[in-house]
């Protein structure tokens, strides 16, 4: 009777899989990664659509989507859909490229925010006159803020006997710089929170 072979361990190297153990490591440690090469590259794909560069988040996606074993060019490609349509802002892109991806769609609310930052920071890709336009609407917005906050500052002074003009522009912009930061702390942890949502749903 002849031996039974011995059975043979093989190495799970799907780039999905291996996504989630490569999350916490750095950008530099991601593209020094050989093992799980797609995974990687893929991760650094997903942080340059989150910073809105497109051109790098297709150069990562690309060699990953190389690099990958052929079962997983599809979700890799569905990945890189869904990445390029927020580096881009193409709000409406994003919520079929979600839900293909088979992940929660952005809210009317983030879909509404990114709408926005493609009016006043629109890609490269958009030309000259949209991003000379989004220049414009941003200066008439930060003087808008400080209208505003002059207005709110020269406007509870009166209350109290009131104080200069010039006293009140400087508070008044002291007060646009406090509003921003906090709404810039707000930000970053939401935006931290939603890396972690979505480094839950690769791994799932």
């Amino acid at each position: 009777m002849p031996p039974k072979p011995r059975p043979v361990r093989v190495e799970q190297k799907s780039a999905l899989n291996a996504m989630q153990q490569l999350e916490s490591r750095s950008d530099e440690e991601l593209a020094a990664e050989t093992r799980y090469k797609s995974a990687a590259q893929a991760l650094l794909g997903a942080r340059a659509a989150e910073r809105y560069d497109a051109k790098r988040s297709r150069e990562h996606f690309r060699a990953a989507i190389a690099a990958a074993r052929p079962q997983d060019r599809l979700q890799l490609r569905r990945m890189a859909e869904a990445s390029l349509a927020l580096a881009e802002r193409r709000a409406g892109d994003l919520k079929v490229a979600a839900e293909r991806l088979g992940q929660t769609p952005p809210t009317n609310r983030q879909l509404l925010l990114l709408r926005f930052m493609g009016v006043v920071a629109p890609p490269a890709s958009a030309g000259g006159l949209a991003r000379a336009r989004g220049i414009l609407i941003v200066v008439l917005l930060v003087v808008a803020l400080l209208a505003l906050g002059w207005a709110i500052v020269f406007g509870v002074s009166q209350l109290f006997g009131g104080i200069g003009a010039g006293v009140s522009i400087f508070w008044g912009f002291l007060l646009v710089l406090v509003v921003l930061g906090v709404l810039v702390f707000l930000g970053r942890r939401r935006q931290r929170r939603a890396r972690a949502s979505a480094a839950a749903a690769r791994a799932g």
